[in-house]
C-alpha cells in the first residue's frame, strides 16, 4: 500500500476500471462477449499485477508482503475472474450444503437462507452484506426477509454488475451497494442491526481487525454472522502437503493467508463478540460433498438442469474452456493473460478439492456472534422485566 489516501486510491481503482471493462457493464452474461470487450493491455497489466505477488515463496517476509497488499491484490483478482465465477457459478460467488435430490439453484439459496435465519435477519432491519460480490446473495436474502441492505465492495466492477442485476431484478429501493474496505468501514458506530458475510472475510489480512470493523458499524444487541473460509484443526502448517493445498487456495482465490479456524474464533472474541454459535456445515459425513461441483462425479448430479451447470465447473469442463481461452488469446481474439487467469483459478479448484477430501479446509465454517447490549439497553432491558 502507498502512502495515497483512500479518496486518491478509489478514483484511481474507479477509473481503472472504467478503463479496462468500459464505463457501462457488458448486459449479456456471454463470458466470450465480456472478454473481448476489455482493453487488452490494462488486462495484461492487470493479470501481471496479481500474478507478480505470487511466486511459489511461503516464507514470512512473502506473506508479509501479500498480507500488506491485500487491497490491490483483491481488487485485481476480482477484475480477473469475476466473469469467470458469472459463467461458472451464477450470481452467487460461494459454495453450499448439498443434499440429495438438491438443485444447484436451490441448495445455493438455501445456504443463503439458512444463514439469513441464523443470523435472524428481519423484516425492516438495516443488514450490512460485507464483500457482496455481484449481489446474489443479497438480493436473495432481501426477498426472502424484507430487510434492507448495503452491500459493500473494493471492486468497481462487481458493484456495477450488482446494480445492473438489481435494477434488473427490481430491487433498488432496498438493496444498495457501495465501495468500501471491510478493513476500515465508511458506517458511522452502530449503524446496522445485522451483519453477515459470505465466504468474503477471508480476503481480510487480518481477522481481528476486520471483525472490529464490522462490531464498531453494528448496534449493540445486533448479530454477526458468517460463513468463513478456514483451515481445520487438522491442517498442519509446517506440513510441506498440507501448505501447498493452502496456497493453491490462496493463489487461486486472492486470499493474502488462509488462517485455521482457532484464529477466526478468537478473533471474534477479541473484537468483543460474543459467539452464539459455531459449526463447521461441511461434514465429512455428508452424502453429497461440497466440492463436488469441482470434481466431475456426476453420480451426484440429481436432474437434467444440472448438467450443464456441472460439467463447466468439473475438471473435464475447466479443461475445455482453458483450451477454448488459450485458442482464443493465441490468434488475439481476446486480451493477453486470459490463459493465466484460467490457470490460477485451476490451481484453487485443486487445492479446494484436496482440502475438502481430507478435511484440511472448510468455505462454510459458520459463526453466529453477537454484540453485547450496552448498560443503558442492559437496564432498560431488566426493567421490562
Amino acid at each position: 500500500m502507498t502512502d495515497e489516501s483512500t479518496a486518491e486510491l478509489r478514483r484511481r481503482q474507479k477509473q481503472w476500471v472504467d478503463n479496462l471493462h468500459g464505463d457501462k457493464p457488458i448486459e449479456s452474461n456471454n463470458l466470450f462477449w465480456k472478454l473481448i470487450s476489455k482493453d487488452s493491455t490494462l488486462q495484461a497489466k492487470t493479470v501481471d499485477n496479481y500474478l507478480e505477488q505470487w511466486d511459489g515463496k511461503t516464507d514470512n517476509e512473502t506473506e508479509n508482503r501479500r498480507l500488506n497488499s491485500y487491497n490491490e491484490n483483491t481488487f485485481s483478482y476480482y477484475n480477473l475472474v469475476t466473469d469467470f465465477y458469472e459463467y461458472g457459478w451464477g450470481q452467487s460467488f460461494h459454495f453450499c450444503k448439498f443434499f440429495p435430490n438438491d438443485k444447484f439453484t436451490e441448495a445455493i439459496k438455501r445456504h443463503e437462507h439458512v444463514l439469513a435465519h441464523r443470523a435472524g435477519i428481519q423484516k425492516g432491519d438495516l443488514v450490512l452484506d460485507v464483500g457482496c460480490g455481484v449481489g446474489g446473495p443479497a438480493r436473495e436474502i432481501a426477498r426472502f426477509t424484507g430487510c434492507k441492505l448495503i452491500g459493500i465492495n473494493n471492486n468497481d466492477y462487481q458493484i456495477k454488475r450488482a446494480n445492473l442485476y438489481t435494477d434488473r431484478e427490481g430491487l433498488s429501493k432496498s438493496v444498495h451497494f457501495v465501495k468500501g474496505d471491510f478493513m476500515n468501514l465508511d458506517f458511522p458506530e452502530s449503524t446496522f442491526d445485522k451483519v453477515y458475510a459470505i465466504e468474503a472475510t477471508c480476503h481480510a489480512p487480518n481477522l481481528k481487525d476486520c471483525y472490529s470493523q464490522i462490531y464498531k458499524v453494528l448496534k449493540p444487541g445486533g448479530v454477526f454472522a458468517v460463513y468463513e473460509w478456514v483451515m481445520t484443526d487438522k491442517y498442519d502448517e509446517n506440513n510441506p502437503e498440507h501448505r501447498k493445498i493452502a496456497y493453491n487456495i490462496e493463489i487461486g482465490d486472492g486470499i493474502p493467508k488462509m488462517y485455521k479456524r482457532e484464529v477466526a474464533e478468537s478473533a471474534l472474541i477479541d473484537s468483543g463478540f460474543e459467539i452464539l454459535e459455531q459449526e463447521d456445515l461441511a461434514s465429512p459425513e455428508d452424502p453429497v460433498p461440497w466440492y463436488y461441483p469441482l470434481t466431475g462425479d456426476w453420480k451426484y448430479i440429481q436432474n437434467l438442469n444440472d448438467y450443464l451447470t456441472f460439467f463447466r465447473t468439473s475438471y473435464l469442463g475447466r479443461k475445455l474452456t482453458n483450451f477454448m481461452i488459450y485458442g482464443l488469446e493465441t490468434f488475439k481474439i481476446i486480451p493477453k493473460g486470459s490463459t493465466r487467469v484460467t490457470d490460477a483459478l485451476e490451481n484453487a479448484a485443486v487445492g479446494l478439492v484436496a482440502g475438502g477430501k481430507q478435511g484440511l479446509f472448510t468455505p462454510m465454517m459458520l459463526f453466529v456472534a453477537r454484540k453485547p447490549l450496552n448498560e443503558e439497553d442492559d437496564e432498560e432491558l431488566e426493567n421490562k422485566d
